[in-house]
């Protein structure tokens, strides 16, 4: 008879989530993760198959959570200007405040390209990510709020990928002024 878990793996996987996140997939090795997990490595193996499983599970903890707060974010009722704005504002104060936290979708796109499940992985969020967007971008023009002639699909790719460069720049410690600048740029798009 199995024996049951001694640790929370949801807690593992959020603490695991924090670690990739600031030290990147390669950074982290697996004595370092089952210190800061407080498990050891046969039952990090039991619970998640291996390093790369719980890689897996700590991104897609992250993708659910950015898909969220972004749908959350989108869907506060006021313009879609305002709430762009707020949104990139807050990345971009996220980013400065804590560079080292870094995006986990960022560098999973880049340090882990060669993965194929990792791929997978950006590639599903980032879809949802522009899903969100869209349906966002949809509903403005159905307010008056976007010019018929936009394209809400090609707005939305447009801003996905601006958030993560973004992100790259906030870990290049760019000047805050100069990224409030990019993001008033960046949402003269809308016009």
């Amino acid at each position: 008879m199995a024996r049951p878990r001694a640790f929370d793996t949801d807690l593992a996987v959020e603490r695991a989530m924090s670690l990739f996140r600031s030290k990147g997939y390669h950074g982290t090795p697996l004595p370092l993760l089952t210190d800061r997990l407080g498990i050891g490595s046969g039952s990090l193996y039991a619970a998640f198959g291996s390093k790369d499983g719980l890689y897996a599970r700590a991104l897609e903890h992250y993708c659910a959570g950015l898909v969220a707060d972004l749908a959350r974010r989108m869907g506060s009722g006021t313009d879609v200007r305002t709430a762009l704005r707020t949104l990139l504002l807050a990345v971009v104060t996220d980013d400065l405040t804590d560079p080292e936290r870094g995006c986990l979708l960022v560098s999973a796109a880049t340090e882990r390209a060669a993965h194929e499940g990792t791929v997978a992985q950006v590639r599903a969020a980032m879809a949802a990510v522009e899903a969100v967007l869209t349906g966002a971008l949809e509903h403005a023009r159905e307010r008056g709020e976007l010019a018929t002639g936009r394209s809400p699909v090609e707005l939305a790719r447009f801003l996905l990928t601006f958030i993560q460069g973004l992100h790259v720049m906030g870990n290049a410690r760019a000047d805050r002024g100069f990224l409030e600048n990019a993001v008033s740029g960046a949402l003269r798009v809308l016009d």
